[in-house]
């Protein structure tokens, strides 16, 4: 424990841009670590970048076929055994279902079982460390991106809750693409004790453009969320904040989901083009709702929230129309059926693994010609709360 606690009080007071090299002094000084590495999952989920100021030493490493991709898709510790007796631990580095990357160790061979434990959890500070320290240092924002980001990319990137998040009742993943090139789709969730409000968003337009209206929109709708009120009136306080500025001549299309968290009863409003699937015993159905008018498009338009429920073991997953509607280089729309195939195929992922998984099943579908809309898909498990004993 004593070491645990050095190990915790080293990263907690380390400089923002300094916490792989505290981790690095103190690993080997209370558990004997020759090497240390930070690896980082890029924007794409493909690879996962070193951790490094320049000139970079280590090259990145995939997330499909390595060790350390292992650990980062599985997220349990991976050992790989190095030559000497030694191990070199791989240990996701994740915040509350949030995968940021991996934490790679090497140790005596003995020590790597002995310790697991505690390295697992050290890997948890670092990560709560890491997010913390993105505030005042662009070096972790840095290394997650292979390539450049469009500007309205990363304004689009920095709106974002995170890409996955965990709890009793619920997994929550969901991905962009192309990644760093992204610029109107967008997604947000938050919860407290006892709901989940999530947001799926098709903003119209290209570029900074269809960027700057969705900050607008995410924004007037978060503003709303935070003062208290019903998701109908959030979306028509949304609705007017963006007519407000565009007169309508840009909108933005929004499916709106509150969730009791104990109930699985939910309120949802469902403004424009996103589309929900379920996935609920074996079988996968689109679910359909009353349309609405997008955010935007008139003035003072009103929202009404209808029912919908979810149950213990359903997967429900969000598309924009950049996924369904993509077309096949026969003219193949994408749509319900090959959505279907996808979701069903992926069924015994993680919910955080499924839309990039289905994402890669679009990319052969479109065949080599290059996306021209967006693409987004959110997956929700659901497990419920379980009933007070």
């Amino acid at each position: 424990m004593k070491r645990f606690l050095a190990a915790e009080r080293a990263l907690r007071t380390a400089a923002p841009h300094a916490l792989l090299d505290a981790a690095r002094s103190v690993l080997a000084e209370q558990y004997g670590a020759e090497e240390t590495e930070l690896f980082m999952a890029d924007y794409s989920l493909t690879v996962l970048q070193p951790v490094s100021v320049l000139p970079h030493t280590l090259e990145p490493v995939s997330v499909h076929n390595t060790t350390v991709g292992r650990a980062f898709g599985s997220q349990k510790p991976h050992h790989e055994e190095r030559p000497g007796g030694r191990t070199r631990l791989h240990l996701p580095v994740s915040v509350r279902g949030d995968r940021l990357g991996v934490l790679s160790v090497t140790l005596p061979g003995a020590a790597a079982r002995e310790w697991e434990s505690e390295l697992a959890e050290i890997a948890d500070v670092l990560g709560h460390e890491v997010l913390v320290a993105e505030r005042d240092t662009d070096l972790y924002l840095q290394t997650r991106r292979k390539d450049r980001l469009t500007l309205a990319a990363e304004m689009q990137w920095q709106l974002l809750p995170g890409r996955s998040c965990s709890r009793p009742e619920y997994d929550l993943g969901a991905q962009l693409e192309p990644a760093y090139a992204i610029f109107g789709d967008n997604f947000d969730w938050s919860a407290t004790a006892d709901r989940l409000t999530l947001y799926v968003t098709n903003g119209m337009g290209e570029g900074i453009e269809a960027s700057l209206l969705t900050n607008l929109a995410i924004n007037a709708l978060r503003n709303a969320r935070r003062a208290g009120i019903s998701i109908a009136d959030q979306a028509a306080l949304a609705d007017q904040a963006v007519y407000a500025h565009y007169r309508g001549r840009c909108y933005l299309s929004v499916l709106m989901f509150d969730f009791d968290l104990v109930t699985g009863h939910a309120s949802v409003v469902d403004a424009g083009s996103p589309q929900l699937l379920r996935l609920r015993s074996g079988t996968v159905e689109r679910v359909t709702f009353d349309a609405q008018l997008p955010l935007g498009m008139f003035e003072e338009t009103d929202y009404v929230a209808q029912d919908f429920h979810v149950e213990p073991g359903d997967r429900l997953v969000f598309v924009s129309d950049g996924v369904h509607g993509v077309a096949s280089p026969k003219g193949e729309a994408y749509g319900d059926t090959a959505l279907a195939r996808a979701i069903h195929s992926t069924r015994l992922l993680p919910a955080a693994e499924v839309p990039r998984a289905i994402l890669r099943e679009l990319t052969g579908h479109r065949g080599e010609a290059l996306a021209d809309d967006d693409a987004l898909v959110v997956c929700l498990d659901w497990r419920g709360r379980p009933p007070a004993e």
